[in-house]
């Protein structure tokens, strides 16, 4: 059965699909464990990094994530790299799954305080079931994120997906087919323009291969309280660091982590001087004209 330190390997790149903000409006982006409902800004690209830490084990995932707008800012493109080291009878480090994501800004870009962007992300083998490093097949993952404002100084976020293997492996080269399924919530305090407390609660069902055709289900639900800054540098730099601390609760109690976050968010191409804005939307304005919310990345199996 797949051990707490794979699950944690495997599960940087489903959380990691990120969204944009930048400028001098408050920070209300970047979240640790959930994704927010916001695509990134047209001429405008994020650079993000999560590490995850076992405070049990020792165990780490590394996962650092790309974003680009496609064409406009409905339509988003972005991939994730995972590093990660796990133990068990043997530790192994090295590369976990690659992630290719899609992203559609369904509802919520033009205006309303509601905003929906559902996602698709295709899971690439990368890693070596047998070091218990990647799922040894293809995947296919859905995510949902409704992202509601519902005053100036609140923001939640709500999340719900569901991954397919179809041909996973274990580490002795078993196959069968595995199902994943995720939920999360979360609450941001918007306590000052630059600083944000943030509590996110993610809960995981993964199914791991026990035999030819026979899987097995663990569950995992985590707490993790966290706060982020943000510092607004010239040409349209921001950059934002982060830490949470995970914490088990039901079934997965006595499971501790650390998360570490950095992003880096600036314009690829020139802005547009009449506009004062890099192609498309005006940058960091949520629907209704609030500074918008976005999002990022969770230890989840991997994506996003």
């Amino acid at each position: 059965m797949r051990t707490a330190s794979r699950v944690l390997c495997l599960g940087l790149a489903l959380g990691a699909p990120a969204d944009a903000q930048t400028g001098p409006e408050p920070v209300r982006d970047n979240s640790f464990l959930l994704e927010e409902a916001y695509n990134q800004e047209a001429g405008v690209v994020q650079h993000i990094s999560l590490f995850v830490r076992s405070r049990e084990t020792g165990d780490w995932a590394y996962a650092f994530t790309q974003e680009w707008p496609a064409t406009t800012w409905r339509h988003q493109l972005g991939y994730t790299l995972i590093l990660c080291r796990v133990g068990g009878a043997a530790t192994h480090t090295g590369p976990g799954d690659l992630a290719v994501n899609y992203r559609l800004q369904l509802a919520g870009g033009e205006g309303g305080a509601v905003a929906v962007a559902p996602r698709v992300t295709l899971l690439i083998p990368t890693g070596s079931a047998s070091r218990g490093l990647g799922a040894g097949g293809v995947g296919l993952q859905a995510n949902l994120p409704v992202s509601w404002q519902p005053s100036r100084a609140l923001v939640t976020h709500w999340n719900a997906g569901a991954i397919l293997t179809p041909r996973a492996r274990n580490l002795v080269g078993e196959r069968a087919r595995t199902v994943g399924l995720n939920l999360g919530q979360s609450v941001i305090w918007l306590v000052m323009p630059s600083l944000n407390f943030v509590v996110e609660t993610a809960w995981t069902r993964e199914e791991d291969v026990t035999g030819p055709g026979r899987r097995a289900a663990t569950e995992q639900l985590v707490i993790a309280p966290g706060v982020r800054a943000a510092l607004n540098l010239p040409r349209g730099l921001q950059v934002v660091p982060g830490v949470a601390f995970p914490i088990g609760v039901g079934r997965s109690r006595g499971q501790r982590s650390v998360a570490l976050y950095l992003s880096f968010e600036h314009p690829f191409r020139r802005a547009d001087p009449a506009r004062g804005r890099a192609g498309g939307r005006d940058r960091g304005v949520a629907p209704g004209g609030r500074r918008r919310p976005g999002a990022a990345a969770l230890p989840r199996r991997a994506g996003a």
